[in-house]
């Protein structure tokens, strides 16, 4: 078992998902500094909350110790954002690896 383990290892696939766990991080603060300092502005002037994180709808006020009771839309909306910035270049990136896939084998024949 442990031999099947250095070969799995060995093959790289192990490095391979290393590499894109740690460059995929490093996109999603980057996503997320796109849509919280820069898409969330630009749709804050339009909303009358004036920042789309911190819009919400209040079903309760806070009353002495207890919270806030609300429904926090903005935070959600920036989190669906962000996954579609995020799912829009995988997308980009997988057709141009398949586009380059097609080629390379095109080029083979």
């Amino acid at each position: 078992m442990i031999k099947e383990f250095r070969t799995f290892i060995a093959q790289g696939n192990v490095l391979d998902l290393a590499v894109g766990v740690i460059i995929g991080a490093a996109f999603g603060k980057i996503t997320t500094s796109l849509v919280e300092d820069i898409l969330n502005p630009i749709i804050g002037l339009i909303l009358p909350a004036g920042d789309l994180a911190q819009a919400k709808i209040v079903l309760k006020e806070a009353v002495g110790t207890e919270p806030e009771v609300a429904i926090r839309y903005g935070n959600f909306l920036n989190i669906v954002i962000q996954f579609l910035i995020v799912a829009w270049v995988i997308f980009l990136i997988v057709k141009a690896a398949n586009r380059l896939k097609l080629s390379s084998s095109a080029e083979a024949k």
